[in-house]
């Protein structure tokens, strides 16, 4: 383990946050082999993270942006089967079947429920800071995540947590803060803002209580409720559980908390009027709000089976879900891909130059391997192969939740496999078309101390990466309702991990100390 410069022993700084973390609920549910449950604090890094002030500031304002942006998308039909059908579909049974459902539900001629509903949208978009020809960092999209963004709950309590120990123990730990500073923003001087407070606790129920009345006022439910549709066996309850908690003491908004699998039988949906209904109890759901059904494991009965039957079921009421399927399929990587290509953002904000220009700073270099590859994709396919530049981007498949990705020699064999070079001639296979290769993100690494279970796994150089939540809600027209910053997320994981996920056990729970 790394020796930190701080001026208590690690071992006492780790119980006071331990203590803090605990009492303070950051927690995740753990399961024992006889299947009892029990709890134990969320992996987190003991203290905060250099950040600049002016990177957090730009993706707070490109928040709304990307609500707007997201919900254009999933209305342009003509754009979502063009960038997505085809190779992707042809190769990725999963976001084939997204796009299926969502031409048969959303396309078709007949008018129907799901058409009436509104939209909402609880989104985070993740970043890494990355330094520009001025020798300065900025951030760059890794990628928008529009389904079960996660850790928006715990993160309010880290950051209360890392204020509390920054200026509890401010004189043990201004050396780390200040040597991390210096390789962040190049300076031990300037004004330093610490961690900002993190609004997401008020301001995604706040999002969900707008939505809940938008309901409400159109339909007069005696008896309404949000449904989480959560994954069996899922561990980050604590996460979920305080903004179900936070929804009743804020807006008296009752949660009921179901499984796909349960909402094949457990719901039902009035065929004359589009309203979902728990049998059980009378009440009608309002809202839809979906931490799963992200990944293919959470349909564990194949593409006919009870988990996509249920899912179809729900998209087709008058329900509003969060997401909506064209929500869902404006965030897959291949979106994100073709968004960056010249041109693109403009069908989206023909007349907002601002927008267009923030957002697209924000890209990185992302690239095709489909049949619509370009010259350019083509040639970042070749850096690669002929080259040896593997270091310098990473594969993806459409896939959310960690894990999947392919980086250096991994990146390099996979192109290898499927891909022929004749000369000036690439011929990418087929089998391609799912993934999209992107930039690789170099942030600066900073020293820290990372715990897990309660436990200090270790110190050394880390890295990490930034998630800006918003949350926006819109009628079934495109009015914009409701479209604001909600909060932040900082993941921190050792310099030597290449993936990035809290709940696979990649990354740790961080704040940004904004300087």
């Amino acid at each position: 383990m790394d020796s930190i410069p701080v001026g208590v022993p690690v071992e006492e700084l780790a119980a006071q946050a331990n203590s803090i973390a605990s009492a303070s609920g950051v927690q995740v549910e753990k399961r024992r082999d006889d299947g009892s449950t029990y709890f134990e604090c969320a992996p987190m890094s003991l203290l905060p993270n250099a950040y600049p002030k002016q990177a957090f500031a730009q993706a707070q304002t490109l928040a709304p942006h990307f609500n707007r942006l997201v919900d254009r998308v999933s209305r342009d039909a003509d754009f979502l089967q063009q960038t997505l059908g085809g190779g992707v579909s042809d190769t990725d049974p999963y976001t084939a079947k997204l796009l299926k459902l969502y031409q048969e539900i959303y396309c078709g001629q007949d008018d129907n429920f799901a058409k009436t509903a509104d939209y909402m949208g609880i989104h985070r978009s993740d970043y890494m800071l990355h330094k520009g020809a001025d020798d300065k960092y900025h951030i760059k999209q890794v990628e928008l995540n529009t389904i079960a963004s996660s850790f928006a709950s715990l993160s309010t309590k880290v950051a209360a947590l890392h204020r509390h120990v920054t200026s509890r123990f401010e004189a043990d730990v201004k050396e780390l803060l200040q040597a991390n500073k210096e390789k962040v923003v190049g300076t031990k001087g300037g004004d330093d803002d610490g961690v900002p407070i993190n609004p997401a606790l008020e301001q995604i129920p706040k999002a969900m209580a707008v939505a809940f009345s938008q309901y409400v006022s159109r339909f007069s439910p005696s008896n309404a409720v949000i449904v989480f549709v959560v994954q069996d066996g899922e561990t980050n309850t604590v996460d979920q559980r305080m903004l179900e908690h936070r929804l009743w003491s804020d807006h008296q908004i009752p949660v009921v908390r179901m499984s796909l699998t349960r909402a094949h039988t457990e719901i039902e949906r009035n065929d004359s009027t589009g309203a979902l209904t728990i049998t059980a109890t009378g009440q009608e759901v309002a809202i839809l709000y979906f931490r799963a059904g992200y990944a293919p494991t959470d349909y564990p009965d194949g593409y006919d089976g009870v988990e996509w039957q249920a899912r179809a079921k729900l998209e087709q009421s008058r329900a509003t879900k969060s997401p909506a399927l064209g929500y869902h399929l404006a965030g897959t990587k291949k979106v994100q891909q073709e968004l960056a290509r010249p041109g693109v953002l403009e069908r989206f904000f023909p007349d907002d130059t601002a927008a267009v220009e923030g957002l697209r700073a924000a890209f990185a270099g992302l690239y095709s391997l489909g049949e619509d590859a370009t010259t350019e994709d083509k040639a970042a396919v070749k850096d690669v192969l002929l080259s040896g530049a593997e270091g310098g981007y990473v594969l993806k498949p459409q896939r959310e939740g960690g894990g999947y990705n392919f980086y250096g020699e991994q990146l390099a064999a996979k192109l290898k496999e499927n891909v022929k070079v004749t000369g000036d001639d690439v011929e990418l296979a087929p089998v391609l078309g799912e993934f999209i290769l992107m930039e690789r993100l170099f942030p600066p690494m900073q020293r820290a101390i990372l715990l897990r279970g309660g436990k200090v796994e270790g110190s050394g150089d880390t890295i990490s990466e930034l998630g800006c939540f918003a949350a926006v809600v819109a009628s079934k027209d495109g009015n914009i309702l409701h479209n604001e910053y909600a909060g932040f997320l900082l993941r921190t994981k050792f310099a030597n991990v290449d993936e990035g996920g809290v709940a696979s056990g990649f990354a740790t729970l961080s704040s940004p100390y904004l300087c």
